[in-house]
């Protein structure tokens, strides 16, 4: 009895691999709509709020950029793909130790900055010095830091401040407002966290072009001309062959092109019979002085 019980609850039960499908977990429009990863679920809810970790090599194949991980949230699916918007970053521990070392300041810092499109975001930049530095000068750095990053907040958007803080504009502008007071060695955001997304949406500014009908009647003119220069070269050619095909050569042209062809050969100068005269002497004296008398030989004596 227990062993058919076992084979009915067998039976009834459901494998749940089975009913689970496969979906696409898309990037959001900043990174180009870009497959992140694939997933399983049974339904499509439970998709929801789900966190995706990808290092940003595999999405710009840029292998100078292994070190920057992106975590995306799954917010919406549709049919099998699953949209996502960007969280935040990190940067991974080896990098950092590679930078940090003995008898030198680290300087951190956690700035809450509010962007154009309303979105507030959590950046945590360090920056590191040649040497140890007092507390005042620590304190210095860290003003600059702040003022930095919340005045580029303010002009531009989530996507565009994530942007510069991936490309590292952040830490080259605050490296050279750091310049003037302290010399800094290096600076990196290791760390941004987004509290809350963009609540207003801002298209992106395309470049204005404003018409003017003289710049019209120019680029009218502009294309006659080519058109002009062609005409006047067929009717050239035209006429041309018309007068070709009219005219047949007669023979004292065709002997005047050739006289005109053949160029005139140089007639080699007649020589007088003094300069002659003169050559022959010449030549006489140089064989004379050329040969030069044979030295006399003494016998030995015994």
């Amino acid at each position: 009895m227990a062993k058919a019980r076992s084979r009915t609850v067998a039976r009834k039960m459901k494998d749940k691999w089975k009913a689970k499908t496969w979906y696409n977990i898309l990037a959001p429009p900043s990174f180009d709509n870009v497959t992140i990863a694939d997933t399983l679920a049974d339904k499509p809810v439970n998709l929801v709020n789900r966190v995706t970790e990808v290092s940003l090599q595999d999405l710009t194949n840029d292998f100078r950029k292994s070190h920057i991980k992106l975590y995306f949230k799954i917010h919406n699916v549709e049919e099998t793909n699953a949209h996502t918007q960007f969280v935040g970053h990190t940067l991974t521990s080896d990098y950092l130790r590679r930078m940090i070392r003995r008898k030198r300041s680290k300087i951190d810092g956690v700035y809450d900055a509010t962007t154009r499109d309303g979105a507030t975001i959590r950046v945590k930049p360090f920056a590191t010095t040649d040497k140890r530095i007092q507390n005042s000068q620590r304190k210095i750095v860290r003003e600059t830091m702040k003022k930095t990053i919340l005045d580029l907040a303010k002009v531009s958007t989530l996507s565009e401040f994530m942007k510069s803080i991936i490309d590292g504009k952040i830490g080259s502008d605050i490296y050279k407002n750091c310049k003037k007071l302290y010399p800094v060695k290096r600076v990196e955001v290791f760390k941004t966290q987004v509290l809350s997304p963009p609540t207003i949406e801002i298209e992106e500014e395309k470049p204005v072009i404003v018409e003017h009908p003289e710049a019209e009647e120019t680029e009218e003119k502009v294309k006659d001309v080519p058109k002009k220069k062609e005409k006047k070269l067929e009717e050239k050619t035209e006429s041309l062959d018309e007068q070709i095909e009219g005219r047949e050569k007669s023979p004292e042209e065709i002997l005047q092109k050739e006289e005109k062809s053949v160029e005139p050969k140089e007639k080699p100068k007649e020589e007088k019979p003094e300069e002659i005269e003169k050559k022959l002497v010449k030549e006489d004296k140089v064989k004379k002085q050329n040969k030069k008398p044979a030295k006399k030989t003494k016998k030995a004596t015994e």
